[in-house]
């Protein structure tokens, strides 16, 4: 597959839709639904999890299907906090003068933990180009994605 990934309907609505392109009506709407933490994470996983999840899913991002995306964001936030632990201990270069192997450990981590954020909308960058209505005023998922959407049958 060539080009950009596509945007979610539910993300281009939110944006205002401004390259004015004809919205996917038929768009799969999973299940909302909170994932539940899995049990075997470590504390830091764990803590994180519980850290992000509710305000996702309150933020109309995280569904049931998504439990897998937000395990690996977890998953290597976990690998980062250790790895950022160890080279406090050790250092970033060994005794001989090498590059720490924490160190790479640590920037794939982070580079994980970054783009999983971006994934769910957890940078100022990525929540800039969403827009959303103001307190008080709930609209369903489905108004925001078929408001103003002609219907093509």
């Amino acid at each position: 597959m060539r080009g950009r990934k596509p945007k979610p309907t539910a993300v281009k609505v939110l944006e205002g839709n401004p390259g004015k392109r004809a919205l996917n009506g038929h768009e799969p709407s999973p299940r909302r639904r909170l994932p539940r933490c899995p049990a075997y994470f470590g504390l830091v996983a764990k803590a994180e999890w519980k850290h992000v999840a509710r305000d996702l899913y309150d933020a109309g991002v995280l569904t049931g299907i998504d439990h897998a995306a937000l395990e690996g964001y977890c998953l290597a936030y976990e690998r980062r906090v250790r790895a950022y632990r160890k080279i406090q201990a050790e250092g970033e270069v060994t005794p001989g003068g090498q590059q720490s192997a924490w160190l790479i450990v640590f920037n794939k981590a982070d580079k994980q933990v970054h783009e999983w954020s971006v994934e769910f909308g957890m940078t100022a960058s990525s929540r800039s180009r969403i827009h959303v209505d103001k307190p008080g005023k709930e609209a369903s998922l489905a108004e925001l994605l078929f408001s103003g959407v002609a219907d093509d049958e």
